[in-house]
């Protein structure tokens, strides 16, 4: 048997692919309340003992979505709200950061229009990440946006503008609508996973001054609600858009 086994697998070893990948493409789908049509009274019944408790922590209404938003590169609805709220979170730790940078990886579902409860926002910010603050020199933010130029863009709250080609090289970069100062220190907001280096963006770990809470209430996504309750106790929905923050030179 032993052998018999041994000649199939050379057998097939040696045969020649008949196939061969060209090409790879992915997107993300919206998963909504659209697949909620047709229900399984036998995933219904097995799932009631767990839903009231799952759904004491997810269904509390926090705000509402003026739109659809969704995470993608080079800038995105998403990405750029998420940023905008890392540098509105600045005040309660008395900080004033002149940008806010987030991972599109971390980012890990989309808003869809209409209400938006505590579940909604879970499922974007899923991870244990906590805000953080820290110093970087004009030398070391210029290398941070070349790193995210060659990643065809990351989140970045609206006081930047990048230029990037085709090539991912970064042509220009605007804090506040002026060059990056060389010499100059600019204050950064982000989260823990990022300053640490991470997807790319190496030039984090050159910084100094951090500021990093670990206490719960400063995970990211306790901090999204934050905003999303602001902004619907002022009576007001949260749309962020795209706005030009990263551009790609044809």
């Amino acid at each position: 048997m032993f052998f018999s086994l041994l000649i199939v697998a050379f057998t097939l070893w040696g045969c020649k692919a008949q196939y061969a990948v060209t090409n790879v493409e992915r997107s993300r789908i919206l998963i909504d309340k659209r697949y909620d049509a047709n229900h399984d009274a036998e995933l219904q019944a097995f799932i009631a003992p767990y839903k009231q408790r799952v759904d004491s922590l997810t269904a509390p209404l926090v705000g509402h979505a003026g739109c659809n938003m969704t995470a993608s590169r080079p800038e995105s609805s998403l990405s750029n709200l998420l940023t905008d709220i890392l540098v509105w979170a600045g005040q309660r730790f008395n900080e004033q950061p002149q940008f806010a940078v987030y991972n599109i990886g971390g980012m890990r579902a989309a808003i869809v229009e209409g209400e938006v409860t505590q579940g909604d926002i879970i499922n974007v910010a899923p991870f244990d990440n906590k805000i953080c603050f820290i110093t970087l020199t004009g030398e070391q933010v210029t290398r941070l946006f070349e790193q995210i130029a060659k990643r065809a863009g990351e989140g970045i709250s609206n006081s930047v503008k990048l230029v990037i080609d085709k090539e991912h090289n970064l042509l220009s970069a605007t804090i506040n609508g002026k060059p990056v100062d060389p010499k100059a220190n600019y204050r950064v907001a982000t989260i823990d996973y990022v300053v640490q280096g991470n997807d790319g963006m190496s030039a984090f770990k050159e910084g100094t001054q951090l500021v990093s809470p670990q206490s719960e209430e400063n995970n990211v996504r306790y901090i999204i609600m934050d905003y999303f309750r602001q902004q619907m106790k002022a009576g007001k929905s949260v749309c962020g858009k795209r706005d030009g923050r990263i551009t790609i030179k044809q």
